[in-house]
C-alpha cells in the first residue's frame, strides 16, 4: 500500500513504533522525495489548531505579529503524518474533516482558498471505533482516515522481535559509549523475551542502554537488567539527573566501566577518569567497588 495515496491509520499501543511505520509508507512512495512533516495533535489546543496546521498571515488576530507556514502548507506534495488523532477535540475534527474532503484550505488572514496535494497517515493508541460509539469522535472523520487500518501488536505479542530489537539497539550504544565489545548473552535474551514490556519497544530501548550504563563488563547478563530495574519505573532519588539516574550512581559506574576497561591497573583508571589515585581510592571505597590494595 505505500505506492498508493491511500489514507492510512496505524494503531497500537505506545512505544509500538508508530511513527517508524509511517516513515516507512513515506519513503517506499512516490512522494519519498518531498517533505514527510509530523503533527502531535495531542499537543495543539483548538485555539491553536487553524494556526498550526494552516497558518496565519501577519495581523490575523492579536498574537500574529509576522506570517506562518501551516504544518499542511509544510507537508504539501509529501506526506502528513497526524499522530494523536484520537487526542483531537470535537471542534477540530470538523474543520480537519473539511481540509481531508475538499483538498482546500485557507490561511488565517486569507481568504484564498489553497489547493493541497498530499497524503495522509494518522495514528492512534485510543480505539477510534469506540470513541465514535461515544460520540467522541466524528464518525465521517473515522471513515475518511481508516481507508487502510494498520494494526500493530505489542511488543509482548511478538516476542521473537525482542532479540533482534535487543542487538540493533547495542549496535547504537556501541558508537554512543565507545564500547566496542558489548553484546548480549542469550540467557539475558531469553529473560527479556518473558518480561511484559507494558512500554514496548520505547521501554526495551530504555532496559537495554541502562543495563549498559549499570554493567561493568561488555556481555549483558539477566543480572544486569534487574540490576537497572527492569520491569519497574525507576525510582528517582530528589537529587537525580534528567533521566533514570542521579549523580552518584552515574560517577560509580563510570568507576566500574573504567575499572573494568583497564582490567583493575588503578593508575590507568585514574588517568582515564581524571583523578588523582588517592581521589579515586576514596571513591572505590565510598561506592563499595572491590579493588586490589596498591602493593607497599
Amino acid at each position: 500500500m505505500a505506492a498508493t495515496d491511500a489514507a492510512v491509520l496505524i494503531e497500537g499501543e505506545s512505544g509500538t513504533g508508530k511513527e517508524l511505520i509511517a516513515e516507512a509508507l513515506h519513503q517506499n512512495s512516490r512522494r519519498r522525495g518531498q517533505p514527510f512533516v509530523k503533527v502531535n495533535l495531542g499537543g495543539i489546543s483548538s485555539s491553536l489548531f487553524e494556526s498550526e496546521l494552516f497558518g496565519h498571515r501577519r495581523g490575523a488576530f492579536t498574537d500574529a505579529k509576522a506570517d506562518r507556514v501551516g504544518r499542511f502548507e509544510l507537508a504539501n506534495g509529501g506526506t502528513i503524518f497526524l499522530d494523536e488523532i484520537g487526542e483531537l477535540e470535537l471542534a477540530s475534527q470538523v474543520k480537519l474533516l473539511r481540509v481531508l474532503q475538499d483538498r482546500t484550505y485557507e490561511v488565517l488572514g486569507d481568504s484564498k482558498p489553497r489547493r493541497l496535494d498530499l497524503r495522509v497517515v494518522a495514528a492512534t493508541n485510543k480505539n477510534l471505533a469506540e470513541l465514535v460509539a461515544q460520540g467522541r469522535f466524528r464518525e465521517d472523520l473515522f471513515y475518511r482516515l481508516n481507508l487502510i487500518t494498520l494494526h500493530l501488536p505489542a511488543l509482548r505479542e511478538r516476542p521473537h522481535d525482542v532479540p533482534l530489537l535487543v542487538r540493533h539497539f547495542l549496535a547504537q550504544l556501541r558508537d554512543t559509549y565507545q564500547r566496542p565489545g558489548l553484546r548480549v548473552g542469550a540467557p539475558a535474551l531469553h529473560w527479556l523475551q518473558a518480561q511484559p514490556l507494558p512500554g514496548n519497544i520505547r521501554e526495551l530501548k530504555n532496559l537495554v542502554e541502562r543495563a549498559v550504563l549499570v554493567s561493568g563488563h561488555d556481555e549483558l547478563t539477566p543480572a544486569d537488567f534487574q540490576q537497572s530495574g527492569a520491569g519497574a519505573p525507576p525510582v528517582l532519588a530528589p537529587a537525580a539527573v534528567p533521566g533514570t539516574l542521579t549523580l552518584d550512581q552515574l560517577e560509580a559506574q563510570a568507576i566500574r566501566q573504567s575499572v573494568a576497561h583497564h582490567q583493575g591497573n588503578l593508575s590507568r583508571v585514574a588517568k582515564a577518569l581524571g583523578l588523582s589515585r588517592g581521589a579515586l581510592y576514596r571513591r572505590l571505597d565510598k561506592y563499595g567497588i572491590p579493588y586490589d590494595e596498591p602493593a607497599g
